[in-house]
């Protein structure tokens, strides 16, 4: 392989961490309102939480910046690297995972007080698999209406997304890195399970 295309592959990979890294609710919370995020609501720092505690104009904001720092990167691994080939569809998977866990686990907070992943693993799915990352969002919206809960639209998009990834690619590597995905974001979801399961789950029409 070129040294040069190697060395964009790689850097781009760290690029996609720090890029994901970034609490875009915490910013916009920060710069347009006198709440800190992390310390109402639920505490959570992805855009529901924003919108709950601080307005729809600015969840929407944080939304947006979590959905582009997963496609965003992902995007840009697709330039590199062709995603059909084998190589091509692991690497750039890769760099979608980096993205996400740096979601998860930001550099810029000690790897501590990320956010649930959905925002920012939607994004990358709508570059890598957009037919699947399309029947995920429909099942999100779907069930939101019917629960007008957040979480439950989001755990039910999560377990959606890996069967309909596989039904519109038979990719293994694309359908792998979902399972990894949806893993680690329903593991993210354990504390709503448990407030569903009591009936204590915030309504999305609800206010802090």
């Amino acid at each position: 392989m070129d040294p040069v295309l190697w060395f964009k592959i790689t850097a781009l990979a760290l690029i996609s961490y720090l890029l994901g890294s970034i609490p875009w609710g915490i910013i916009v919370t920060r710069l347009f309102s006198k709440a800190d995020i992390r310390k109402e609501g639920s505490g959570n720092i992805g855009a529901a939480n924003v919108r709950r505690v601080a307005g729809s104009t600015l969840g929407a904001m944080t939304l947006f910046g979590d959905m582009a720092k997963g496609a965003f990167p992902v995007w840009m691994a697709a330039t590199l690297v062709t995603s059909q080939t084998l190589w091509g569809s692991i690497y750039v998977s890769l760099v979608a995972l980096a993205a996400f866990l740096g979601h998860l686990y930001p550099a810029y907070t000690g790897l501590k007080g990320g956010g649930k992943g959905v925002a920012t693993a939607a994004g990358s799915f709508f570059i890598l698999t957009p037919a699947a990352a399309v029947i995920a969002f429909l099942v999100f919206v779907m069930m939101l209406c019917f629960s007008n809960r957040v979480s439950i639209g989001s755990l039910a998009s999560t377990v959606t997304l890996p069967v309909a990834i596989w039904e519109s690619t038979h990719s293994q590597i694309f359908t792998g890195y979902s399972l990894i995905v949806a893993t680690l974001i329903i593991l993210r979801h354990t504390d709503n399970i448990r407030r569903l399961l009591r009936g204590g789950e915030p309504r999305f029409n609800e206010k802090k």
